[in-house]
């Protein structure tokens, strides 16, 4: 079978979404089933060149993981021909600069959310990519979770009637640093860094609640910096200067109201770190990331409000598992080959920069939303 070659400029690598999720999960898993099978029938392999500022970081990865090529020099990787394809995970303040670059050196630019850190370089980013006539696209990968393609596959089959409400909880406990140590970087907690919960988070929602539900028409959101110092990675103590708690109320198409919390300081009391909960005239649907469950009316019981008695219901036990039906891949792996499938035969591809900048811009007006106390409605984006 003929093999195409495809180069891939992977920056931020050496972070731990970009080493796990994008290279080992995905970029090297395609590789190591042998690519992926063009419509022509050929199969298109994934060549990645690592770039990052630590050398001896990319090093050590590359051995680790048997990647042949490796650099410091973003510039000269961009300037390489023979590499279509730039990746970025750096951190969100990193971002648009190389973005920016890579699209003046001709590549198709593939990255991590958030696009940008304000709507206004998001849709210049989206402006520059459509003049240079490149392909370009964000990561989505909460669409692509088993939960969530379970639950759409419901939303798709008419299953809950019309959508009254959607509920969601994401979050855990992220250590401050000092008994245990923290599970995300400090940045995370710096707003002049590029941190902050709305920031991160208000990006997923809007894909998910778009794609699956409707169009977010208006926010509400309630913001919090609610664990005020953290120890860094050098164990050094740091006031957090960015929000790590967010309470959002979304206004949909339709008249669908969902409220999502979202919290890096919640401790979890559910069966995943992410649940939402769909409620319907005809049923409902509880999805986290990898399962989800029904209840359709005619399985719903009928309690009777008394505190006084012992509750005769499990309410849990009334509620169905939706089955896979089918294999669930890796979901960044899935977007991964989407995207490598629309640089190589223009296969389509929906999460554009400018689905990007529709995130970049709900965070930015959560963050207004939370500073004026006061609803925001969300207006149309175009590049």
């Amino acid at each position: 079978m003929n093999q195409k070659r495809i180069g891939i400029i992977m920056n931020g690598v050496t972070g731990r979404m970009g080493l796990n999720q994008h290279l080992v999960r995905s970029i090297l898993a395609i590789r190591n089933q042998g690519g992926i099978v063009l419509a022509d029938g050929s199969r298109l392999i994934p060549d990645p060149i690592l770039v990052g500022r630590n050398a001896a970081k990319l090093e050590q990865i590359a051995q680790e993981h048997g990647v042949a090529r490796w650099t410091t020099d973003l510039r000269g990787a961009l300037a390489n021909p023979d590499d279509a394809i730039y990746f970025d995970a750096q951190i969100t303040a990193l971002r648009a600069p190389g973005v920016e670059a890579a699209i003046a050196a001709g590549k198709h630019v593939y990255c991590e959310k958030p696009l940008a850190v304000d709507s206004a370089v998001a849709l210049q980013l989206t402006t520059k990519a459509k003049a240079a006539g490149v392909k370009h696209g964000v990561v989505q990968d909460k669409l692509f979770l088993p939960g969530m393609r379970k639950l759409k596959r419901l939303v798709d089959s008419g299953f809950f009637g019309r959508i009254l409400s959607v509920r969601g909880e994401f979050g855990y406990w992220v250590f401050e640093g000092d008994w245990q140590p923290a599970q995300r970087p400090s940045w995370n907690y710096r707003k002049q860094d590029g941190g902050g919960i709305i920031v991160d988070m208000f990006c997923h929602w809007r894909y998910v609640l778009d794609h699956t539900f409707g169009r977010v028409r208006a926010v509400q959101c309630l913001g919090a910096t609610t664990i005020p110092e953290r120890l860094d990675e050098q164990g050094n103590r740091y006031p957090c200067t960015a929000d790590d708690t967010a309470y959002g109320t979304f206004e949909l198409d339709g008249g669908i109201v969902a409220q999502i919390n979202s919290s890096w300081s919640f401790r979890v009391y559910r069966d995943e770190l992410f649940s939402l909960q769909v409620d319907g005239t005809l049923g409902s649907a509880v999805a986290g990331l990898r399962e989800c469950r029904t209840q359709h009316r005619v399985n719903t019981p009928r309690p009777v409000w008394n505190p006084d008695i012992d509750s005769p219901f499990r309410f849990r036990e009334h509620w169905q598992d939706v089955p896979d039906n089918l294999a669930f891949d890796n979901g960044f792996k899935v977007q991964w080959e989407m995207f490598l499938r629309h640089v190589a035969e223009d296969a389509p591809f929906p999460h554009d920069f400018l689905e990007g900048a529709r995130g970049v811009q709900l965070a930015e007006l959560g963050l207004k939303s939370w500073q004026q106390r006061r609803w925001i409605d969300v207006p149309e984006l175009s590049a």
